[in-house]
């Protein structure tokens, strides 16, 4: 038989870290070993009760299982601009101005299809979500990855990017409140990047679904003066309403913009579960209780993590937000893979190494807290009880 050879978007890009390590920890646990997974920032908590009440009496209405519009139900696009009046203080046009989406990571790709043609310049975080360079593999794109340190709080460097060759460049990803440092939202981070894609006709897309998570004041970049004729936000449930895998996301823009990106979605899925979508615009009307009891739990676990920070000898910054634990590496011969693979397999602890996240990255471990607090004190007692590592072999 003819050997079948893939797609060369196949071979740029590699299975996602996640996909393949999720792998290994099955294998382990199926062989018994129970294995605690601190990687993933996927919450573990169940939705509001009335969310799930709301999903659960739409279900039984026989007109709910069509086709649904590609641009979702009109109640949940008021839902989202309402949710954006509300809490960042922005005004949207709910008809033109919002798009949702099955999955704020799906439409990193429906946006990178909409605005990026083979060989066209992208600008990619290191350290950043790793979604935002496979997406633009797929299309053809040419990754210009920019640096964030830091020394430099995780804020990008404007200078830098001035001096760079941004000949041919369409698109710069950002993503404040930071994955995977936790670096905060700055109003002038913000400001600088509204200035620099009008500057340069760069298309600017803040990818924003950490603003709620221990973060006092949730901010968007839309609310910078002139921001929605060159911006992108795209924001999310999944974090914000422990809602990961309902995959209810969002893209709001102007009306231009979102018009490219529905063209894009519109031939590639065929719209959102009718009762999902309405209990989503049922999570969006939650009130300020619902934001801070999400915050408790994860302030508590917050601090079993910085107990294990401490326990690898890491150092941190105390002001971080977001569903993570950033942490630096402070032996400068343990990399952060050899030192998630060692809490792997000699504490089975699943940690996130940050080489994954870019070369900036290689130097510090990740930890969610996306778990019950009494299994992240078990993760601290393995760790604290590990021996001493020898450097000799």
């Amino acid at each position: 038989m003819k050997e079948i050879i893939p797609a060369r978007r196949v071979a740029d890009i590699k299975e996602y870290y996640f996909s393949t390590k999720l792998k290994e920890v099955a294998a382990m646990r199926a062989a018994g070993t129970d294995v605690i997974s601190l990687g993933v920032g996927g919450p573990d908590r169940a939705p509001a009760a009335e969310v799930i009440e709301t999903l659960r009496s739409q279900v039984l209405r026989p007109e709910a299982h069509g086709y649904q519009s590609y641009t979702g139900l009109p109640e949940l696009r008021r839902a989202w601009a309402d949710w954006y009046r509300r809490w960042y203080g922005v005004m949207l046009n709910p008809d033109t101005e919002v798009l949702p989406l099955i999955g704020s990571k799906e439409g990193v790709l429906h946006i990178s299809m909409a605005f990026l043609n083979e060989g066209d310049g992208v600008l990619v975080p290191n350290p950043g979500y790793p979604t935002y360079s496979s997406a633009s593999r797929l299309v053809g794109a040419r990754i210009l990855n920019y640096d964030l340190t830091e020394e430099n709080g995780w804020q990008p460097d404007w200078d830098a990017l001035e001096a760079t060759d941004l000949t041919g460049v369409k698109l710069m990803w950002m993503n404040y409140p930071h994955m995977p440092t936790g670096a905060r939202a700055r109003r002038e981070t913000f400001e600088r990047a509204v200035a620099f894609g009008r500057r340069h006709g760069i298309v600017i897309v803040n990818d924003n679904p950490y603003s709620f998570i221990l973060n006092s004041r949730p901010e968007s970049i839309l609310e910078v003066e002139g921001a929605i004729d060159i911006c992108i936000e795209m924001n999310s449930l999944s974090k914000s309403h422990n809602m990961p895998g309902w995959r209810v996301g969002v893209a709001v823009s102007n009306p231009t913009f979102i018009s490219w990106i529905l063209k894009v979605k519109s031939n590639v899925d065929s719209g959102q579960f009718r009762p999902l979508m309405q209990a989503a615009a049922q999570a969006l009307a939650a009130g300020p209780e619902w934001y801070e009891e999400v915050n408790r739990v994860y302030a508590d676990r917050r601090k079993v993590a910085e107990q294990i920070m401490e326990a690898l000898g890491c150092t941190w910054d105390p002001s971080q937000s977001g569903l993570f634990l950033w942490g630096r590496i402070s032996d400068p011969a343990v990399t952060s893979e050899a030192l998630a693979d060692r809490l792997l397999h000699e504490a089975a602890v699943f940690l996130t190494p940050g080489f994954i996240f870019g070369s900036n990255g290689d130097r510090y471990i990740r930890i969610s807290l996306c778990a019950p607090e009494e299994r992240m004190t078990e993760a601290l007692n393995r760790i604290t009880n590990l021996k001493p590592t020898s450097h000799n072999g």
